[in-house]
């Protein structure tokens, strides 16, 4: 059905068809939740009932979502320009961040208005069957809308979209609360709409809460996504010439829009212009995929067997510190220099922010037992966060 909807359904990568996609799922939930606000409010109304005017404007502040959302794609699909190099495509999660904070506010309103219906003894109020069916009826509509958000969103591996779809999910859940209401409270006393009232509302204002954090933390800048990162790492190992990689860094400008830096480890013996014409290639690949990377080449020196050892002997300490704290670390970059007096080694090592020791603390302990081995080593540490806790060597 949505392959006849949307133009170029099935290439879910390309930009233009994410925006469609987006678009047609905001302008579908617009035309539903407006339909579902008018019928909800017309009875709420009728009946006096809080809970069904509470879940009819839960429906009309999802109709202003799908809104936000429309116009949030709409601008997503914008092109780069000279204030904005990187594209627009976080606007997508910008709108979130609106959706989510007028979420709250209606919450707010309708957890005053249930209080006060609590506080000035309401009448009780008679349902008529058929109002109850129609209202039923409802969840129909809604659980339908919440299979179209899951099939788009996870069509496009869009965040706001699999949002929309639990969002959906749990006005479901809302409005059968109303209809449970409506049936109980001949049986139950004229609090039980207002009390299903304040219990919507505080529902609503807790799945407003949660959709703000998860805005704020995308636009504050999360973690990568680990099946992306380890798709990175293991596709530029693949390539012949390739030693090791580390310092990986990751940005996200929207969920098609990547730009990622990384060092690249090479033969130190092999010709400069082979080894840059590698990394070259492998950013070209990467680019026709969508992904800007910028890689750092890094030479390192494998023929060497004093080196070789060295290197494995720091390792190996590294290895045991690890262990000792339960915190990954990984070395990188190293080098020895040699002088008449003492023997410098040089490397980086990368730590998680997971790891109980200060930069300085770590570089003592590695110290302390690489002199412990041998006193004429000179050892001098560059200590790197890394961005992403998972060692690259166990990929």
């Amino acid at each position: 059905m949505f392959q006849k909807l949307i133009k170029d359904y099935n290439n879910p990568k390309d930009p233009k068809v994410r925006v469609r996609v987006g678009r047609f799922a905001g302008f579908i939930g617009i035309i539903s939740n407006v339909i579902l606000f008018g019928i909800k409010i017309f009875f709420g109304i009728i009946f006096g009932s809080i809970s069904i005017i509470a879940d009819s404007l839960n429906n009309l502040s999802d109709a202003g979502s799908n809104v936000l959302t429309v116009v949030g794609y709409t601008m997503t699909g914008k092109p780069a320009d000279k204030d904005h190099p990187y594209g627009h495509e976080r606007m997508e999660y910008l709108c979130s961040l609106l959706i989510s904070v007028v979420i709250i506010f209606l919450g707010v309103e309708m957890m005053t208005s249930s209080v006060e219906k609590l506080i000035n003894k309401p009448e009780a109020e008679k349902y008529s069957t058929v109002s109850i069916i129609i209202i039923a009826s409802t969840i129909i509509i809604k659980a339908l809308i919440a299979l179209v958000y899951a099939k788009l969103g996870k069509h496009i591996s869009s965040p706001s979209l699999r949002a929309s779809a639990i969002d959906s999910i749990s006005d479901v859940f809302t409005t059968a609360a109303v209809v449970v209401g409506m049936v109980l409270t001949p049986y139950t006393g004229p609090y039980t709409d207002a009390i299903i009232g304040l219990l919507i509302s505080v529902y609503i204002m807790v799945m407003g809460i949660k959709l703000v954090k998860e805005s704020s933390n995308i636009l504050i800048g999360t973690a990568p996504d680990t099946e992306f990162v380890h798709s990175v790492i293991k596709r530029i190992k693949e390539y012949n010439g390739v030693l090791g990689i580390h310092d990986l860094v990751v940005h996200s400008y929207g969920e098609n829009k990547s730009f990622v830096t990384v060092h690249v480890e090479v033969d130190s013996d092999e010709s400069i212009l082979t080894s840059h014409e590698l990394v070259d290639g492998i950013e070209a690949d990467f680019l026709k995929d969508n992904i800007n990377l910028v890689i750092h080449m890094d030479p390192v020196c494998i023929s060497d067997p004093e080196t070789n050892e060295l290197r494995a002997l720091c390792e190996r300490v590294i290895s045991d510190i690890a262990k000792e704290y339960s915190s990954p670390v990984s070395m990188h970059d190293f080098r020895i220099v040699k002088g008449t007096v003492c023997t410098k080694l040089l490397f980086d090592v990368s730590i998680s922010n997971d790891m109980p020791l200060s930069d300085e603390r770590i570089c003592q302990e590695i110290n302390n037992e690489l002199k412990h081995i041998n006193p004429l080593f000179e050892i001098i540490l560059t200590v790197d966060r890394d961005y992403f806790s998972a060692r690259f060597e166990n990929l």
